[in-house]
This record gives structure tokens, C-alpha cells and sequence, in this order.
């Protein structure tokens, strides 16, 4: 919530044999303690040692039990601040709690914890407790929060502060094509990272800067690999400030991957041919005559992240804001923390968030024992978590899970292709946290895209799910229960089990537990809030538009590592008492760096008139609601931002010509397949088609409903699983007996077969019955296999099953080898590839 103040190809092969082999097997087998909920503003927390005199008023007792005592430990302010040692303020001295209140109240924002110049203080490095100064800022954030807040309704507001007034300045820009000074760093990273940063190295690894190089040696390179490389550095060359490169950082910081025994004198020559680099460009200068706004920066923004959230009762928050490391940390502010250590494949997301490949993060057991003592004192509890999904194929995968191995846990959040699972464990549901409750496969409510899920579970209304702050509809198979058998020794992991064999795969941007089920009003609340990196940034016009402190706002964040997300453009005055009058605004655009880039200019057929009828004070006018993407070029520090119109107020000019902007680094993916596979309805309906037999008959019927989940749900060939084979395996057989069970059907289906004659090789019978699947299932299709290869296959498949010992081909037998063949066929690359 914002409030202005009173003044963000590799291609399956068609091998229907080697299908038709796989049913060989099928047809061959015949036919604790507990705590006070935090916070709590009635009592101090359990085995407090203060002695002195007790909290004046009610928000001495809340900033007490909410902040001092969190603040008071030694290895946080207690050995400075804490009167003893004398140095000033004493908002940690533990004499006298009023004393200390007073103390703390000059470094205190009410309006805007973050702001808090104590927050200020701790996130430039101030004696942080942990290894990441900005994770020790959110946690005293949330600390002032619950205090100051602690008779309100848990939200966090938000007020928009103005930024300094600053032109847009004159920028160095590298352009399209590679400058002739490029090829002298060009020639340094070619030769000492090509092992590396090239599509064609043995370990290829993203951004491909060193395209065309060989390790150490010096290469003319092809345009096109030069054209790679140079695309590829732009995001990574900092023509201002050479030193802050990332490619010098990189060294210089982190000892990445250095050519010589001094990381120092490496990154010394990155930065070298980056400073001559960055003196043979020009400045470029804005044209005076243009309408443009103010510039800033996404970080000189008013943070939206969070905004009216509601977390009074979360006692494990993960927001993912680090940005690097191995470490997610708890800024729940809820001791004891229990930090996530990441292992395995993972990344960390732009914008906060973290990418998991083929890894996981884990609490400790001792971290996430506290899970169990604060949700086993309410008995209910919320897991909020915002997924994006890498695919709808994933089955049996946990996303969320709170536990020991792979059949025992106390909760989890899991993912089999299009639905969300929920295993909770209490005295309703066995130690594994079943039956499950899942969302209606039916309804796809699960997409590979960014969604807020939020599980709540409490003794009356038991399980529910809901998604993007909507209730699925979805009911518990199982009324609540206790949860006593709750098992304190298990541990909180992301993205897998404890056990290392249910991977899961996506993005997680933020992760909160709370021990109480969150309302639909709380939920829907959380969800508007938004995740992620925001910032709501002022563009101020006022020398445009003659409105006293009138700005366009925006909400904007770093969408992923390659662009910024700008959204619901507003135009708004800080001035309580200013109205807008009339003012026409005309063709709007953004700019990055003092330049339009060409994509994403959403705005520039823009017309609105601003009046005082549709403007709200405090509020503003809505300018839009179309959101679009900015390209990202240096970073979400360096990027400087400013809107240029073609009109605003009485003042117009068309604003510059689109320039060419610094282009995105490209993206290496993998060729689409040429071909790809039905999915589960398709390959149903297909099976229905082909045999005669109705989808609606009551077997095939239950055979689908049982292996739906486990048949295709994407057309992507290059996601097809061998569990897949074995679905389409089982409903192939239905289908198939169903057909050759009924006299009528087979007879329709199966011309000229005499089912009580022997299928023996050379047979009349067995000729027809090959003859009938090859001519109704196959065809002749140019892309298919040829009728005399299928027809073989089928004969050397029969003729094993008739060799099996104790079988003959005659009698009952030609039944069950006439499904096993109609089964092969039909479950084959022939059906399934399209």
C-alpha cells in the first residue's frame, strides 16, 4: 500500500519399435516446549532476566517485548549500547527499559521503519550478526515494525518520499556494433575465458563474452562469434566508472577464475582496455528543447516491496534479498533463525529470488525445531510461498517441505504436473501427511509462471489452497486434527526432500510461515502486496506541468536479469493542496541511460487529460494500465531513468528519435524439436478414435483417471519420460482389451480374423490380424514407417509370445496375443509423435 505524506533440437527418434518392444514385457505377462506467540504486548518474553522498573506505558511494553530484547543479546548492541559500555545512544541498556525507550526514539521512523537511520546504520555494515548486512536491516526492520505496530492490523505502510531533484546527465554509450577499441579486451577474455564462456566449450557457461577464443591464444575471430562476445560484455562494461566493471570485479573481489598468480594485476588489465575502451566514446548531451522529467535510479525509488502485507504472525520469512552466497536467510526476526544453506544447481534471481535447477536449500534441524514449537502452541498455521514452476511435467516434486525423509514429514508443499499438493500431518492423516489434498487436475491451476500460493491448515475448516488469492474450491478429503505427532526433529528444505529424491525445479521469490491460518481478506491482502524487489519511483514534472510537487509514478522492479518491470503509471502531486487543473499529457516514453530504447515504449501513443475531476488527492490519476519491459544494461545501481513526452502542460516537442539502445544480452537456448507428442486428452481421444472403442466406457474410463497424471502434459518432445511410455503402456492395453474382448467390436474391428483358430506364424488369421492393425492404425503417412517394417515388427513380436513356454497360439492364447499386439500398436510412436 502507498500513501503520499499530508504535505516497482534434440529430437526423440519415432522408434515405435522401441515401444512396441517395451509392451513386449506388458503383453508377456499375461493378461516440544511451548512458547508465546510473537508478538505478544502483554508479557516479556519467557526467561527474561530484567529486573528494573517495569514499561511506563503500553508502548513501552510493545517496544520491549518486540525490540529491546531483541536487540540486547551481546553479539548484537547489548556490549555498546547497553549503558556499560558508555557509548551513546543507550537504546540497549538493560537498567531500566524506559531509559532505553527514550534512547531509542530519535532513531526511530514510525512512519517508515526501513528509513530507521538505527536500519541505515546496520545495513552500511554496523555490526552485523550475520554475514550479509542486508539480511541484519530487515530483521531490526521487523523488529521496529511489530513494535511500532503492535496494535494495528499487522500491514506495513508505506509513504512516498521525494527524491532530489537531478537532470538527466549526459551519458557514454556503446552503440550497436563493436567499437574498433573493443577488440583489446575482446583479445583479453578470448584468451584467458574461452575455457568457459563459449557455446562450444566443454563447460559452457552463460554470458558467451569470450565467443571465438581459444585458451591462450590469440584469434582473428568470426563476425558472428565477435558480434556474440561483444553483445555479451556490454552489461558487463562500466564506461563511467571502468573500476566497477563487472568484469573487473569479478577478479578483483570474488578471484574468479584468474590467468595469473595476482587476481589484482588481472583485473588491472580488464580495466585497462575497459578505460580506453569507455575515452574513445563520446558524451553524449540531451537535447536541450526536449520535455523530459527528473532522473533517477531503481534504487533511489521509495521501497514497495512488502507494502501492507500482513505478517504479525510469520515466524520464518525468506525474501531471497542477498543476491549471492550459499546462505537464504531468515528474517523473520524470530530466533532462532533458521537459515536456508543452498547446494546443488541453483542461481540467484535479479530482483530477489532464487533459481532452482537440480538443487535445494535447507534449514538445520535445530533452526526449523522452532517450526513445531510456535505452530504446535497455535495448532494452526500458513505456508505463503510465490513459485514460478519450470514446467507442468514434474511429478511427486517438493517445493516446500518440513521433514525427515520422503514418507514422513509435518508439511508439504508439492507439485505433480498441473496441480499443487498438500501433505499435512496431524491426527487426521498418517505420519506421510496423507490423503492429500490436491488441486483439481482439471483445472490446471498450476502454470509455469510466477504464482502466489498459500497453504492454511487449522483444527475447524482442516486444509485449504489457495492461488493468486483466490480460494481453489478444492476441500480436504480429511476434517482438521491436532497436531501433536508433530516430529521436532525434521528439517525445512526447498526444492527437494531431505532425502535428495524428489527434485523439484523453478523460482521461489519469497517464502513465509505463519502460526496462524491466514484469513481470505489476509490472503488476498498478501497477494496485492506483490513480491519482489519494488520500488515505486517519482519522476518529478513539476517544471513541466507548473502543479506544485507533481511527479509520474511508477511502480518498477528488476523483472529477472534482463529487464525491469515498469507498471501502473500515475500521475500524482505531494502537495496535499495542489489540483491539477487541466493539464494534457501526450506521448510518454522511457529512457535508460539518455536513451529511448526501442523496445518496450508501451507509452508513447499515451494521451490523457489530468483534471481536477478525475485526479484524487493523495492518490493521483491513473495513467494506465499497461505494464511493460525495459531492457536492463549496467544494473539496477547504474541504470539511470527519466520520461520524455511529446507533450506536457502548455509546453511540446516531439521527443528524439529512437536511438540505438544497447542491446540484451542474448539468450542460448536449444532448438525447438521439428516434431512433438500428444498430450494426455489428445492421446485418450486418439486411442477412442482409432480402436471404436467410447472414451465413456467405464474401464478405459478408470484406467484414465488413474494414469492421467503420469501421461504427457506438454507437447515438448524433449520432456518425454519413460513414465510416460509406461502410462500410455496400461491405457493402450485397456483400450486393446476392451476391443478384442467384445465378439461384436473385434469382429467390426478385426475383418476376416478367426479368433478360434491359431495365430501361428504363416496363419490366415495371423496375415489379417496384422493387415487390420497396420491398415487402421498406421495408414500410409510419408513421415510414418513403412506397412511391410510394421508388419515384421508385429510377426516377430507374436512369434515370441507364441514360443513362450506352455504356450501354444490357439484358444484363449489368441486373445491375450492379439491384445498384446493391437496394444503395441496402438501405444506406439505412431500414435503418440505429431
Amino acid at each position: 500500500m502507498m500513501r503520499a505524506p499530508a504535505a516497482s533440437t534434440a529430437r526423440m527418434p519415432p522408434s515405435w519399435m522401441l515401444a512396441m518392444a517395451w509392451l513386449v514385457l506388458v503383453a508377456g505377462c499375461g493378461g516440544g516446549a511451548p512458547t508465546t506467540q510473537n508478538p505478544d504486548t502483554n508479557a516479556p518474553p519467557a526467561g527474561a532476566d530484567y529486573v528494573g522498573p517495569p514499561p511506563a506505558t503500553a508502548d513501552i511494553q510493545a517496544f520491549r517485548v518486540n525490540f529491546w530484547e531483541n536487540i540486547r543479546p551481546a553479539n548484537r548492541c547489548g556490549t555498546c549500547h547497553d549503558g556499560a559500555g558508555a557509548q551513546p545512544p543507550l537504546f540497549a541498556r538493560g537498567d531500566d527499559v524506559n531509559l532505553a525507550y527514550q534512547q531509542a526514539g530519535a532513531f526511530i521512523n514510525r512512519e517508515v521503519p526501513g528509513q530507521s537511520a538505527l536500519v541505515n546504520k546496520v545495513a552500511g555494515g554496523h555490526n552485523c550478526w550475520l554475514s550479509d548486512a542486508s539480511a541484519c536491516a530487515s530483521i531490526i526492520t521487523r523488529w521496529i515494525q511489530d513494535w511500532v505496530g503492535s496494535g494495528g492490523g499487522g500491514g506495513r505502510q508505506i509513504e512516498l518520499v521525494p527524491p532530489t531533484p537531478r537532470d538527466p546527465g549526459a551519458s557514454k554509450r556503446l552503440s550497436m556494433q563493436p567499437p574498433a577499441q573493443f577488440m583489446a579486451l575482446y583479445t583479453l577474455l578470448a584468451t584467458n575465458c574461452s575455457s568457459c564462456h563459449q557455446a562450444n566449450a566443454p563447460t559452457a557457461q552463460q554470458p558467451y563474452f569470450a565467443a571465438g577464443g581459444v585458451a591462450g591464444q590469440i584469434v582473428t575471430p568470426g563476425p558472428e562469434d565477435y558480434q556474440q562476445a561483444y553483445t555479451a560484455s556490454i552489461a558487463r562494461i562500466n564506461l563511467d566508472t571502468p573500476a566497477d566493471s563487472r568484469f573487473v570485479l569479478r577478479l578483483r573481489r570474488d578471484s574468479h577464475n584468474c590467468w595469473s598468480a595476482s587476481c589484482s594485476a588481472d583485473a588491472d588489465a580488464l580495466q585497462s582496455a575497459i578505460q580506453a575502451l569507455a575515452d574513445a566514446i563520446p558524451v553524449l548531451a540531451l537535447d536541450p528543447q526536449l520535455l523530459v522529467s527528473k532522473a533517477l535510479t531503481l534504487q533511489e525509488g521509495t521501497v514497495a516491496s512488502g507494502g501492507n502485507r500482513f505478517d504479525s504472525n510469520v515466524i520464518a520469512l525468506y525474501e531471497f534479498k542477498t543476491g549471492r552466497g550459499a546462505t537464504a536467510f531468515d528474517t523473520s526476526g524470530v530466533d532462532p533463525s533458521a537459515d536456508l544453506r543452498l547446494n546443488g544447481d541453483y542461481a540467484w534471481v535479479g530482483g530477489w529470488g532464487i533459481d532452482i535447477r537440480s538443487g535445494k536449500a535447507q534449514a538445520s534441524t535445530g533452526g526449523s525445531a522452532k517450526l513445531q514449537r510456535l505452530i504446535g502452541t497455535t495448532g494452526e498455521y500458513s505456508l505463503e510461498a510465490w513459485v514460478a514452476p519450470g514446467n507442468v511435467t514434474q511429478e511427486d516434486a517438493r517445493i516446500i517441505s518440513y521433514s525427515g525423509s520422503s514418507t514422513a514429514r509435518n508439511f508439504t508443499l508439492g507439485q505433480t504436473l498441473f496441480s499443487y499438493e498438500f501433505h499435512a500431518r496431524s491426527s487426521a492423516t498418517d505420519s506421510n501427511g496423507t490423503p492429500l489434498l490436491v488441486t483439481d487436475p482439471d483445472a490446471q491451476r498450476l502454470q509455469a509462471t510466477l504464482q502466489h500460493v498459500v497453504l492454511t491448515y487449522d483444527p475447524v475448516n482442516g486444509r485449504r489452497i489457495f492461488i493468486n488469492g483466490e480460494f481453489s474450491g478444492d476441500a480436504d478429503p480429511v476434517p482438521g486434527g491436532t497436531l501433536d505427532t508433530w516430529d521436532d526433529s525434521f528439517a525445512l528444505v526447498l526444492g527437494n526432500e531431505v532425502s535428495n529424491d524428489r527434485q523439484w525445479s523453478g523460482v521461489l521469490r519469497l517464502v513465509a510461515i505463519h502460526n496462524r491460518a491466514l484469513t481470505p481478506a489476509q490472503v488476498q491482502q498478501n497477494f496485492a502486496a506483490g513480491v519482489g524487489e519494488k520500488f515505486f519511483l517519482l519522476f518529478g514534472v513539476e517544471h513541466l506541468s507548473g502543479m506544485p510537487g507533481s511527479y509520474v509514478l511508477f511502480e518498477a522492479t528488476q523483472f529477472d536479469s534482463f529487464g525491469y518491470l515498469f507498471d501502473k503509471p500515475r500521475f500524482i502531486s505531494l502537495d496535499a493542496a495542489a489540483r491539477p487543473g487541466s493539464i494534457a499529457l501526450r506521448g510518454m516514453r522511457i529512457a535508460v541511460n539518455g536513451t529511448e530504447p526501442l523496445a518496450g515504449q508501451a507509452y508513447r501513443l499515451l494521451e490523457v487529460q489530468i483534471s481536477d475531476a478525475d485526479y484524487s488527492p493523495g492518490i493521483g490519476q491513473a495513467l494506465s494500465l499497461v505494464g511493460t519491459i525495459i531492457p536492463l544494461e549496467q544494473g539496477p545501481s547504474l541504470d539511470e531513468f527519466h520520461l520524455c513526452f511529446d507533450q506536457l502542460g502548455e509546453r511540446s516537442n516531439v521527443c528524439s528519435t529512437f536511438s540505438q539502445a544497447q542491446p540484451a544480452g542474448a539468450v542460448d537456448v536449444s532448438r525447438t524439436a521439428d516434431i512433438g507428442v500428444r498430450t494426455f486428452d489428445a492421446i485418450n481421444a486418439s486411442m477412442s478414435s482409432l480402436t471404436g472403442v467410447s472414451a465413456n466406457d467405464a474401464r478405459v474410463r478408470s484406467t484414465f483417471s488413474s494414469v492421467r497424471q503420469s501421461l504427457p502434459a506438454q507437447v515438448d518432445i524433449q520432456a518425454y519420460l519413460s513414465s510416460h511410455q509406461t502410462a500410455v503402456a496400461q491405457l493402450a492395453m485397456q483400450y486393446c482389451t476392451v476391443l478384442v474382448d467384445d465378439i461384436d467390436s473385434r469382429a467390426a474391428f478385426f475383418t476376416g480374423v478367426d479368433f478360434n483358430s491359431s495365430l501361428a506364424a504363416g496363419s490366415a488369421a495371423r496375415t489379417a490380424l496384422v493387415d487390420a492393425l497396420v491398415s487402421r492404425m498406421v495408414g500410409v503417412v510419408s513421415t510414418q514407417p513403412a506397412a511391410v517394417q510394421v508388419s515384421d515388427e508385429l510377426n516377430s513380436l507374436m512369434d515370441r509370445l507364441c514360443a513362450a513356454p506352455g504356450a501354444a497360439c490357439g484358444g484363449r492364447r489368441t486373445l491375450d496375443v492379439a491384445k498384446a499386439a493391437c496394444g503395441a500398436t496402438l501405444g506406439s510412436a505412431v500414435t503418440l509423435v505429431q
